[in-house]
């Protein structure tokens, strides 16, 4: 797995008593391999979050392309790129996204029952292990804290084994402890299982964990 950002950008139209355009994302070019783990650092309103949709084929970029394996994201139809991102690619976003009617492993499960993929429970309690949410697997999301709705929202990510993982701020509701067994089982899912992961956080304890690392300020990368 290669992806690679070719000078995409993103640009808002604003009016503000006379037309202007905005640049939420400068002219970028990155790339991410399997087997690595990259961060990407800034402050909020940077432009991080836009800059992780874009890679991963969430929201079209303004100029510029994104390259999966060759494949140009954004030359596909929605059909087609849905697919794609079903295939290879997982996203972790901030906010909350847990089905309240649902366990804590039926939310888990939930992508693979979508796409009408095989259930992957044996990964699904793997990863519930490692992040310490094993003894949550039957409890409804009400129950749980927001370090643990994080670290749900981790396991389901993961349980899919996407070949290349996008996560946006994964410590934001954690302790230090969780944060570093959430940013280390992060690590190990790139180096152990040679898929790709890109973290973004304003957590400077990520780069231990960095394999690449790149910051973000006024939508600028460096």
């Amino acid at each position: 797995m290669i992806l690679k950002a070719e000078n995409i950008s993103k640009r808002y139209f604003r009016k503000t008593g006379a037309a202007n355009n905005f640049y939420a994302v400068n002219p970028v070019n990155l790339e991410i391999k399997s087997g690595e783990a990259a961060v990407l650092m800034g402050r909020s309103g940077s432009g991080k979050t836009t800059l992780l949709s874009m890679l991963s084929g969430l929201l079209a970029p303004t100029g510029g392309k994104v390259w999966m394996d060759g494949t140009d994201l954004y030359s596909l139809d929605d059909r087609a790129l849905s697919r794609l991102r079903s295939e290879k690619t997982g996203v972790v976003p901030q906010g909350r996204s847990a089905i309240d009617t649902l366990t804590v492993l039926e939310n888990i499960l939930l992508p693979a029952q979508l796409y009408h993929q095989p259930l992957p429970e044996k990964a699904a309690a793997q990863w519930m292990e490692q992040l310490g949410i094993a003894h949550l697997r039957d409890a409804r999301p009400a129950e749980l804290s927001g370090g643990e709705l994080r670290r749900m929202a981790i396991a389901r990510a993961l349980a899919q084994e996407p070949e290349i993982l996008f996560v946006d701020e994964p410590t934001g509701d954690l302790d230090d402890e969780n944060t570093r067994l959430v940013l280390s089982s992060l690590y190990a899912y790139a180096h152990e299982n040679g898929k790709a992961v890109f973290i973004v956080t304003h957590e400077n304890d990520a780069l231990k964990y960095a394999d690449r690392a790149y910051r973000m300020d006024s939508g600028n990368i460096t």
